[in-house]
């Protein structure tokens, strides 16, 4: 089992925090907010403190802070700075950076609070789209080039799952404002897990007002078969991140098309990176491709105005 990273690079400081190599080797000399110690062959490794300080002090830097005067504050009122600072911006990259320290941190408090307070002035739709989806590309870089530990991303993205749930749960009480509209089934095909699209695509087509059948990851396409047993017609929903892979994902559209789609009224919309890897010359009018949230917004989840 790996081990939580617990010493870094100045390499993965510069990741984490944004802050060229150069410019940290100059904070470090002229102002000691940096105290590396160096391997037998001289090179810098930071501790877990080394980059939960930068992590701060960058907070500060980029909220207009002269970094001579950030050196000259004591231990105690860098981090008590922050979070006052975290909580009252509007920024979102500044609520970006607090997450990150609530990760690096494995603080469930701070990432609460923070999140509560950008709740304040903005809704869940927007937190989502410019605080989290902001802040888990910034993670899978910074996991793809060892800056952080797997527990760290699982630490965070289990979090925003939580928010996501809650949000679902208070609308699923609800009884849909559209109930003669085509049912949303949403799901993964087979060996996909990464579940935070569809769990998010969930909770906004729930707020929209229609109604959803959530099913989850890695599904079998001959398991929704059953589905029409209930009911003629329905809008499947999917994001593809790594699954089908570039040889699997044209069998696996036309064998949709195939049981689920041909002769029937259905549909199936695309989300994720994968549709790269989609012939959209091969493809089946009942298979639509969304490049953004908000395109699918305006084509299936916009009021309809009756007169």
């Amino acid at each position: 089992m790996k081990r939580i990273k617990s010493t870094f690079s100045i390499k993965n400081l510069e990741n984490l925090s944004g802050i060229k190599a150069h410019t940290l080797r100059i904070w470090e000399k002229r102002y000691n907010l940096l105290e590396p110690e160096r391997t037998d062959t001289n090179i810098r490794r930071y501790s877990l403190d080394s980059l939960k300080r930068l992590l701060n002090v960058t907070l500060l830097y980029n909220h207009g802070f002269k970094i001579s005067k950030i050196a000259s504050l004591n231990e105690d009122e860098i981090p008590e700075l922050v979070r006052s600072i975290a909580l009252k911006s509007n920024s979102e990259q500044v609520a970006i950076n607090a997450f990150k320290l609530s990760m690096i941190n494995f603080d469930y408090d701070l990432f609460d609070t923070n999140y509560n307070e950008i709740l304040q002035h903005h809704d869940f739709q927007y937190v989502f789209l410019n605080v989290f989806m902001p802040l888990m590309r910034e993670l899978g870089i910074l996991w793809q080039t060892g800056a952080i530990s797997p527990s760290h991303e699982h630490f965070i993205t289990n979090l925003i799952k939580q928010k996501i749930h809650l949000q679902t749960e208070t609308l699923q009480r609800k009884k849909p404002q559209r109930g003669d509209h085509p049912i949303f089934v949403i799901f993964l095909p087979e060996n996909e897990i990464h579940e935070l699209g569809v769990l998010y695509l969930n909770y906004l087509i729930l707020n929209s007002g229609f109604r959803t059948i959530f099913l989850g990851q890695s599904l079998q396409t001959s398991s929704l078969e059953t589905l029409y047993s209930y009911n003629s017609k329905f809008y499947f929903v999917s994001y593809l991140t790594v699954e089908p892979n570039k040889e699997e994902i044209m069998p696996f559209l036309t064998n949709f098309h195939q049981n689920l789609l041909e002769d029937r009224d259905s549909k199936l919309l695309l989300f994720g990176p994968q549709q790269i890897e989609i012939d959209t010359d091969k493809l089946p009018g009942q298979i639509e491709l969304f490049r953004s949230v908000e395109s699918f917004i305006a084509k299936y989840l916009e009021e309809t105005v009756f007169v």
